[in-house]
């Protein structure tokens, strides 16, 4: 059973930064795509960042440029540095698994606000 957790959120000021880490257990993490989504209530999940199993990686045009998701495979870790963080990145930062069972974490909460 795959199984996600989200930490390293938390209240930061506009210009700051953080970096998000996803435990990944019960996958071949090398093997697979990972993505980090966002959600404020009310809205839609919003896709942040994603990244192939080669490497490779594609941002949302509301990060790109600030957010960066890297990955370490032998630690099954899942990582997203944040910087010049804006009040309306404020949300609930989740890690997902999109194939096979589109798979999330619980969220890890980032609040951006003076």
């Amino acid at each position: 059973q795959v199984q996600l957790a989200e930490s390293g959120g938390g209240l930061v000021r506009p210009g700051g930064s953080l970096r998000l880490s996803c435990r990944a257990s019960g996958v071949r993490f090398s093997e697979n795509a990972w993505g980090w989504y966002r959600q404020v209530p009310g809205k839609q999940r919003e896709l942040v960042a994603g990244i192939m199993s080669g490497g490779n990686s594609f941002y949302g045009d509301s990060v790109k440029g600030r957010f960066t998701i890297s990955r370490d495979n032998a630690a099954s870790m899942l990582y997203l540095q944040m910087n010049d963080l804006k009040p309306e990145d404020t949300a609930v930062y989740y890690c997902v698994l999109p194939s096979p069972g589109n798979v999330s974490g619980p969220g890890t909460q980032v609040t951006v606000s003076e």
